[in-house]
């Protein structure tokens, strides 16, 4: 009785704020409810066929692909480098972790009005320093050629910091031992080192760190709303924008459950291949 009165107050919790929305979200996709509206009726699957002839989900669907392809690999790769730099180094390991861990604990929506200024095309400092070298900066958030680019340049700006403390750790871990023992099986180079030793030994803080990265990457949201609101002509429509769109502006609560099943299923097919995928890859026990 002590362990159930113990777990009560979060079985409560999990009941009323994730699994009764959830079940509540998932039983409206298949209504056409609005909100305001007195009932609704059952549609079946008629908004997912809707979606199917959506150009507007179709270019939020494309555009989140797109960012996640962008943002995933860019940040890894950045981080890795970053934290093996730090780690070969002798001083600053401390300052260097704080600066690139700042953008993790720093509001995004602060962040966001602080790139909007770095990128604005005539007063921002980025197009300002391409001038002094005679290149005329583009409009970065206002031209459909750029805006997705740069959201996603944000976005591993944003992701950098946190993937960088999971790799230093995963780099502290690995026993000294091991690279002595390399240098002595007559293995000299870093990079030989850094292929026969260090990566196989981060694998299993890789495929974390991809697993996590994925998730942040597809529920981008804040920096959409304050720099761009999905435009320029739907160039940086995202899903999460549109689900958010669809209810709360038109107030088409059904169909925005339908979207938000479609997301959760990304994730959720996301997280399944990575795990049965590469798991086995990683982990060697």
């Amino acid at each position: 009785m002590a362990a159930w009165a113990l777990t009560l107050p979060a079985a409560i919790a999990y009941l009323l704020m994730l699994l009764l929305p959830t079940l509540a979200t998932a039983a409206l996709a298949f209504t056409d409810y609005e909100l305001g509206l007195d009932g609704f009726r059952w549609i079946g699957l008629g908004n997912f066929a809707e979606m199917l002839e959506d150009r507007g989900f179709l270019q939020s669907l494309r555009n989140t692909l797109v960012y996640v392809g962008l943002v995933t690999p860019g940040s890894i790769i950045g981080a890795l480098l970053l934290a093996l730099a730090i780690e070969a180094g002798t001083r600053g390991r401390t300052l260097f972790r704080a600066v690139f861990f700042l953008p993790v604990v720093s509001l995004s929506v602060a962040m966001a009005a602080a790139w909007q200024y770095l990128l604005h095309p005539t007063i921002g400092p980025l197009n300002a320093a391409l001038r002094v070298i005679g290149i005329e900066g583009p409009a970065w958030l206002s031209s459909s050629d750029t805006v997705l680019l740069s959201l996603a340049a944000i976005g591993i700006w944003e992701n950098l910091g946190f993937n960088l403390v999971l790799f230093l750790a995963g780099l502290t871990a690995i026993p000294r031992e091991l690279y002595a023992a390399a240098a002595v099986d007559g293995v000299p180079s870093a990079w030989e080192r850094f292929r026969l030793v260090t990566w196989p030994l981060l694998g299993p803080t890789t495929l974390f760190v991809l697993t996590i990265t994925m998730i942040r990457s597809v529920r981008v949201f804040d920096t959409v709303v304050v720099l761009t609101q999905g435009g320029p002509n739907k160039a940086s429509q995202v899903l999460l924008y549109t689900l958010y769109e669809e209810g709360f502006t038109y107030f088409r609560i059904g169909y925005s459950a339908a979207i938000t099943l479609v997301f959760l299923g990304i994730v959720l097919a996301s997280m399944w291949l990575q795990t049965k995928v590469l798991d086995k890859r990683v982990h060697y026990a």
